[in-house]
């Protein structure tokens, strides 16, 4: 589910009145699968929806994902982890079906 759509490299293109770069952040996720983290660790509310941030740079397009379950690991709960490695598996697979 897309949850929101920003696109920060507008505010670096208005300031050199060039057509790039091209920067666009993505707020992604299944309200279901944060539902089944913050169960176990409600700090997971903070990190959950996911971005994902696309951008055009001379080497080509980069896709950046920060994966739920560094972001989690600090917590120590093995159930949330389980969820997010999960989710990082699915987002991913997203990724690289996306980048084909």
């Amino acid at each position: 589910m897309m949850f929101m759509e920003l696109d920060p490299g507008a505010i670096l293109r208005k300031e050199t009145g060039l057509d790039t770069p091209k920067i666009m952040r993505f707020v992604i996720g299944n309200p279901l699968i944060m539902k089944e983290m913050a169960k176990h660790v409600p700090d997971a509310g903070a990190y959950a929806p996911v971005t994902i941030l696309v951008d055009e740079r001379p080497d080509g397009v980069h896709l950046t994902y920060d994966k739920m379950a560094s972001l989690l690991a600090p917590y120590g709960n093995p159930d949330a982890l389980a969820v997010a490695r999960d989710l990082d598996s699915k987002i991913e697979n997203l990724l690289r079906e996306s980048a084909v």
